[in-house]
């Protein structure tokens, strides 16, 4: 089944000097389990596009639909959570609590509130920490929290805007790999922006390379290891080191250039 599908999709927004073209020509499918990511310059449209997906800007040409649906009804049935970069986590509310808050507010039963944050906790290895404060968590403990607070009504989609982008390199390769896991484990779809390209190529089923602005996809490329696992040894591989160049190539020189 098709996650998203995006079909001649663009976003113009008025401004005094006349328009500016964010998005145009936006035809992509993202399937039902796939990690797709988007990378591309400061501002080719990449979180625009993820906002066109989560209902919070409206396309203005073309379509989006969410598991065959419109985005608002998408939306309304919480077929999809958000991870933004900032953990956004409530700070005079538990880990527990926080992650509660979706629940709550969607008048979900409270044994049932119980059973599903244990759950959460331990897919992002956070259960031993459930009584702590945001402010006595590192960063990525704080994006794990975030990440499960994105999971709790169950979504098929998780969308999320360089949710990383402010951790320390180790921190974010060690939740790269946390990301994958979850991600494989809740069997959502992920569609993730990224101005990181390895971080792109190991997480990724799928990079989606965007244009400079009128952001417009150069090129997708298939990555993942011939094994199937992304683990710290995949991040070593000759492989691994191709993708990567073949999509900084992309960034930079567009489809039609050859590599040297």
């Amino acid at each position: 089944m098709i996650a998203v599908e995006m079909s001649g999709v663009g976003r113009v927004f008025p401004t005094r000097a006349g328009e500016t073209v964010a998005l145009a020509d936006i035809d992509l499918t993202v399937a039902e389990g796939e990690f797709v990511s988007l990378i591309g310059p400061s501002g080719c449209g990449k979180s625009t596009l993820l906002r066109l997906v989560a209902d919070l800007d409206s396309p203005t040409t073309g379509s989006v639909s969410v598991f065959g649906k419109t985005t608002e009804r998408a939306r309304l049935d919480h077929d999809y959570g958000i991870a933004f970069q900032q953990a956004g986590l409530l700070p005079w509310r538990t880990v527990a609590d926080n992650v509660r808050l979706p629940l709550q507010l969607h008048g979900i039963d409270r044994s049932t509130r119980r059973a599903r944050i244990v759950e959460l906790l331990e897919l992002v290895g956070l259960a031993d920490v459930a009584d702590h404060y945001p402010d006595q968590l590192s960063g990525g403990m704080q994006q794990r929290v975030a990440i499960a607070r994105a999971l709790a009504e169950r979504p098929r989609l998780l969308l999320m805007d360089e949710p990383f982008g402010a951790l320390d390199e180790i921190t974010r390769e060690r939740m790269q790999t946390e990301l994958v896991r979850i991600a494989e484990e809740s069997g959502a779809a992920v569609v993730f922006v990224t101005h990181s390209i390895p971080e792109a190529v190991f997480c990724s089923d799928r990079v989606v390379v965007m244009s400079p602005r009128p952001g417009r996809i150069v090129d997708i490329v298939a990555t993942g290891p011939a094994s199937g696992r992304r683990d710290e040894d995949y991040r070593d591989a000759d492989a691994f080191a191709h993708t990567v160049s073949r999509v900084r190539h992309l960034l930079h020189h567009g489809a039609n250039a050859p590599m040297l």
